[in-house]
């Protein structure tokens, strides 16, 4: 197993401040705890997480030194109401990223995970945080690497799982954190005028257009098929009546 090194993360021509720890009990607890002190664009890392967690405070859970979790303290410099689309950004990095590295085709499952076939390679999870010097977001990303056993009700999946391959036992995490933080970089600058140009990059990424999906929203559950994206990267359903319904968030959503 070979462990991560903020040495190796730490990349004079981007703009983060990378850590490694080698357990905490949430890397965005941590900066959110901090948040008033660390200089934006800090990232921390861990080997180990003990509370993670994602949407609807599930728990996020990885075996240590096997996969990514980290969490990234962002000042967008977008209006506050732009601030969602962090997590539309993030996941295209990521798929960006995986596609750079591995021979893989990821997918985007609106809002904020990433699968590989039909099973979760990655999870985000974006809070906002009230300081003195204003407000802030913290970005955290659990991405399964080279974890190879997950809970049979559980449908995750690792990359390294979906590779297949006898001949590779360890996908090599630094240069994988290092290629996505290269990507959450440029992704992240496309907030504001080149927001159009990423939802269409996203749409070819969708792991949802074109299917049938149940979705937990704010005033109940929502059935309809996915017909495209809007331009602030929202679900356009089609319902059973034949009428138009555009999804801006939702607790779960499941294809049927």
């Amino acid at each position: 197993m070979i462990p991560l090194s903020a040495d190796a993360l730490n990349d004079g021509s981007l703009p983060w401040h990378v850590t490694v720890l080698d357990e905490v009990n949430s890397t965005s607890d941590r900066l959110k705890s901090q948040a008033a002190e660390l200089p934006v664009g800090t990232v921390v890392f861990t080997e180990s997480q003990t509370a993670g967690r994602g949407r609807r405070d599930n728990r996020w859970i990885a075996p240590r030194g096997k996969d990514l979790m980290f969490s990234l303290l962002l000042k967008p410099e977008a209006s506050l109401e732009k601030w969602p689309r962090i997590t539309t950004l993030a996941a295209l990095a990521i798929c960006k990223a995986i596609e750079t590295e591995l021979p893989l085709q990821p997918r985007i499952k609106w809002p904020n995970d990433i699968y590989l076939r039909d099973r979760k390679i990655s999870g985000l999870l974006a809070e906002t945080v009230s300081t003195r010097n204003g407000m802030l977001l913290v970005l955290g990303i659990g991405l399964n690497v080279n974890s190879l056993e997950f809970p049979p009700e559980i449908p995750a999946t690792s990359l390294l799982r979906e590779i297949q391959s006898p001949a590779l036992h360890e996908i090599d995490r630094n240069a994988l954190a290092s290629c996505l933080l290269g990507m959450l970089h440029g992704e992240l600058h496309r907030i504001d005028d080149d927001f159009t140009a990423a939802i269409a990059e996203v749409r070819e990424r969708s792991w949802l257009l074109g299917r049938q999906i149940r979705a937990q929203a704010l005033h109940g559950e929502v059935f309809g098929r996915v017909l495209d994206l809007n331009e602030e990267g929202h679900l356009i359903l089609k319902l059973a009546d034949g009428s138009t319904h555009t999804l801006t968030s939702a607790d779960e959503v499941r294809r049927v």
